[in-house]
């Protein structure tokens, strides 16, 4: 559609009406499409139909009353005959009429969670550096599965591309083993470590979906923002230290986004808490930021109030990434 329509040349340059981008539904809408089809769930157990499906209406629709989420996403993806069995087969093969490139891309972004710049993921891939392979990350971009981002002071050629497709993800970490017509279950993996895991990473995918919504709650939501992750290599004594979520702000300030999973109430300790004062302390030295920098907590069960919060300006629940 992009090429065809959108960017076409000759007889249809210009002869769009309207465009309307579609996104996927928030944390919000879908809340609300499950009420409406009849379906009981609590916001933690909206959060993990989302880490797995993403905001996908057609995903959401094959839900069933009277299931746990581990049943319908056991019915769903896991079963030999589940409706998503070879979703992802089919998806990239229904959005590119080449989707080999395509497929390439995103199995070497899944395998490394902070991304990579295209030269890493030319390595990675082995694909030829040309027009087809810039076409491809660009379509990659434009439907929503890969994002791509530019730390301060970097050049074009230093972006990051990044994996963030909740359902490309669950599928490499569950579904991509499973051979033609076998079946897995669900039900006996969602409580292993590779599950917490994979809770983790999808938590913070999910939060990048929502930075309006953290905006919001951070009182900033009319201040201009650029978003992006940020790392540093260890030297001269010092650790290494990678920040997921850096919000930098237009008010000289800056939020450095600490998100955490939990499936109860997230408690910092004291060596998480050296570890975050360490990151906020290489950002400041090294960063080309120069305001203030904010260390924020966002946290999918709220945290226990003890002596390390006392760096820590601001919290964000997940009752915050519903808000409308």
């Amino acid at each position: 559609m992009t090429d065809k329509l959108v960017n076409a040349r000759g007889g249809l340059h210009n002869r769009l009406t309207r465009r309307i981008r579609l996104e996927p539904f928030t944390l919000s809408e879908c809340e609300r499409f499950a009420k409406a089809r009849g379906i009981a769930a609590t916001r933690r157990q909206i959060l993990e139909y989302y880490m797995a499906m993403g905001g996908v209406p057609y995903y959401w629709n094959y839900m069933e009353k009277g299931r746990s989420p581990a049943q319908n996403l056991e019915a769903m993806f896991f079963a030999a005959d589940g409706e998503l069995r070879d979703e992802y087969n089919h998806l990239y093969a229904s959005l590119f009429k080449k989707p080999q490139r395509h497929i390439a891309i995103v199995t070497a972004l899944g395998r490394k969670k902070a991304g990579m710049v295209r030269r890493e993921l030319l390595a990675a891939t082995e694909l030829a550096d040309n027009g087809a392979f810039s076409t491809a990350l660009s379509e990659l971009v434009e439907c929503g599965f890969v994002r791509r981002y530019r730390m301060p002071g970097k050049m074009s050629h230093d972006a990051v591309y990044q994996l963030i497709d909740n359902f490309t993800l669950f599928h490499f970490r569950f579904l991509a083993d499973l051979g033609a017509g076998e079946s897995g279950s669900w039900v006996a993996v969602q409580d292993t470590p590779r599950a917490n895991v994979w809770r983790g990473l999808a938590f913070e995918r999910v939060c990048l979906e929502h930075i309006a919504q953290i905006k919001r709650a951070l009182g900033i939501s009319g201040i201009e923002t650029h978003q992006y992750a940020w790392r540093s290599s260890p030297g001269r004594g010092a650790d290494g230290a990678q920040i997921d979520l850096l919000i930098e702000r237009a008010d000289d300030a800056a939020n450095i986004c600490e998100i955490k999973y939990s499936s109860v109430e997230y408690e910092l300790t004291k060596e998480e808490h050296r570890k975050i004062l360490n990151r906020r302390e290489r950002f400041v030295a090294e960063g080309a930021f120069r305001g203030a920098a904010y260390i924020t907590l966002v946290t999918s069960c709220g945290v226990v109030r003890n002596e390390y919060l006392n760096d820590v300006q601001s919290v964000v629940t997940l009752d915050d990434l519903f808000a409308d």
